[in-house]
């Protein structure tokens, strides 16, 4: 993970670039976000570690990160013990929004997806912020976008890195 030390100029001042004012438009967003999660969460009785895991398995289903979302593979991204996991599974499947479904080759494997009858009850909790996200996105021209894309894979990417960092490595 780069620091602010590394790019001479950038993020000294408080400027609309600066790193500082990127952190606060960034706990904001981040803040806002959580709201929203916390509020669908309450609304279907979960907890807020369910609703992080239907994330994780709903970006898997579209093809985030390559692979299908395994009770593995979700332990490792929201660090939890297995036990956890599989509480967590149980409850988002007793409530109708995840289901199971054992590897045909090796029914070892179980593979997560998000239950097809759950998708429209988040798609209408969420369109108020779809509407706002288009709202916002349209403001922008292509290539601008572009670069805000840019940005945002390059922050999930230095954010996934410092997960797989043991906190103990981690400098300030």
């Amino acid at each position: 993970m780069r620091t602010a030390d590394e790019s001479p100029g950038r993020g000294m001042d408080d400027g609309p670039t600066s790193l500082q004012s990127f952190a606060v438009l960034l706990r904001r967003m981040n803040s806002e976000f959580n709201r929203i999660a916390h509020e669908f969460a309450q609304a279907q009785g979960l907890h807020p570690t369910d609703m992080q895991a239907l994330v994780a398995i709903l970006d898997a289903d579209r093809g985030e990160g390559g692979h299908t979302m395994t009770p593995g593979r979700l332990r490792e991204q929201l660090n939890l013990t297995s036990g956890a996991v599989t509480a967590c599974l149980d409850r988002l499947e007793r409530a109708g929004h995840i289901r199971r479904v054992r590897d045909s080759s090796d029914r070892r494997v179980v593979h997560l997806h998000y239950a097809a009858a759950a998708k429209p009850v988040a798609r209408d909790f969420f369109k108020p912020l779809a509407t706002g996200t288009e709202a916002a996105r349209t403001q922008f021209a292509d290539d601008e976008l572009r670069v805000v894309i840019r940005f945002l894979q390059a922050m999930n990417e230095e954010l996934a890195q410092l997960r797989r960092t043991d906190p103990n490595e981690r400098t300030t």
